[in-house]
């Protein structure tokens, strides 16, 4: 299994850097990889059910995750089916003093194809750094660079 936590201080307040997590409908325009991102359904105003296709060159492939919010706090994403054998991602957004807030960000998946998991193995490192930098640099879109 595949393993990544990260910390990260973000110019950006807890509240903007949450909602920008929560649009998980808009990832198609700044995620690496994402094709396609759709929320399916809404279960009151904190559980709603979203789909994802990531594509590189010609593997194509779509996940689909339950998602669960807690209002500025914390977004937590329970895998539900696709090419993965695992996955949980869990982002946390403390309040900093400044404004800012600390971003406390863990990811762990498993292919359930082997050929796919020995590919993951290799890039791993660099699709979550690229992952990661394209929600601050998004956040720099939204919210201004700081």
């Amino acid at each position: 299994m595949l393993k990544h936590i990260e910390q990260k201080k973000l110019p950006y307040s807890a509240a903007q850097m949450y909602a920008l997590v929560a649009d998980v409908a808009n990832y198609k325009h700044f995620v690496p990889w994402c094709i396609a991102s759709r929320v399916n359904r809404w279960e009151g105003d904190a559980i709603f059910y979203a789909d994802l296709v990531i594509g590189y060159k010609m593997i194509r492939e779509r996940f689909s995750s339950k998602v669960m919010l807690t209002e500025s706090e914390h977004i937590s994403i329970e895998y539900l089916h696709g090419p993965l054998q695992h996955l949980q991602n869990h982002w946390r957004f403390i309040p900093e003093p400044d404004g800012g807030c600390t971003i406390d960000f863990k990811v762990e998946f498993e292919f359930k194809n082997s050929v796919l998991q020995g590919l993951a193995q290799v890039f791993f490192q660099e699709v979550v750094k690229r992952m990661v930098s394209a929600f601050e640099a998004r956040a720099n879109e939204l919210y201004g660079e700081r």
